[in-house]
């Protein structure tokens, strides 16, 4: 396994995969259980999926799908989406899940993060947190798929949900998300030097010399991205893919 980890991110929307950009405009790109298929080719160590069409809808989880993927997944992968009970929480793990990443429902219901570590271990609750860029570089945490704001700087918010009892926080920048331009590097080190926790940085990697920048210039755990593991080339093809592990393992 990678030092630091490199996580692809898959979007879910009524059982189909699906990327953005800045959270909107999302194209079809096929079936989830096929990505899983390709992605145990590829010997990828860790995969995430989030269902924004749940929060969004007010449905719980596809644990159908869900459970599908955990059939045919070599790996172990976290689950956002929908969650809103510790119910739903303890479902997940039955059925394989290895994390259960909490957003809207993090913000909104800090107690169920709370019960839900108290369930099943802290290491394996995760708060994702979706962050804006306002006026004069401040930024500001959003929940409901970006669309609402909470008035969270996400330094204070990060350090709340590590109180909460969460073992671990992906940090988003909703700017950056499908743009191809790299990783918020400010908005990385603030999150990861404030929190004791391992924080996973996402949004606007693109190529490989992004996961570099960011792992070389700030204190992140990990690394996510979506486009670097769905695109290819300019024209953004769909290709579902990963780097070759020994150019991974060389340069982390």
């Amino acid at each position: 396994m990678l030092r630091t980890r490199i996580i692809p991110v898959l979007l879910l929307k009524e059982e189909g995969l699906v990327k953005g950009k800045q959270f909107k405009n999302h194209k079809y790109l096929g079936d989830p259980i096929n990505a899983v298929r390709i992605f145990n080719e590829k010997e990828v160590d860790e995969l995430i999926f989030l269902d924004i069409s749940a929060s969004e809808n007010k449905l719980e989880p596809n644990f159908k799908l869900i459970s599908d993927i955990a059939s045919e997944a070599f790996m172990p992968f976290g689950y956002g989406g929908g969650v809103t009970s510790l119910d739903q929480v303890k479902k997940l793990f039955s059925i394989g899940v290895e994390k259960v990443i909490f957003n809207s429902s993090a913000y909104y219901n800090c107690n169920l993060i709370t019960e839900s570590a108290k369930f099943v271990g802290s290491q394996s609750i995760v708060v994702s947190i979706d962050v804006r860029k306002k006026f004069f570089s401040k930024y500001e945490v959003y929940v409901q798929n970006g669309k609402s704001r909470t008035r969270y700087d996400p330094k204070t918010f990060a350090k709340k949900m590590q109180d909460c009892g969460a073992g671990e926080i992906i940090i988003c920048s909703i700017d950056r998300e499908g743009t191809g331009e790299g990783y918020d590097l400010k908005l990385l080190e603030m999150v990861s030097t404030a929190v004791d926790i391992p924080v996973v940085g996402l949004g606007g990697a693109s190529k490989i010399e992004h996961l570099v920048e960011a792992k070389n210039n700030t204190s992140i755990s990990g690394l996510a991205a979506g486009d670097l593991f769905v695109f290819h080339g300019k024209h953004k093809a769909v290709l579902i893919n990963y780097p070759n592990y020994y150019e991974l393992n060389k340069l982390f």
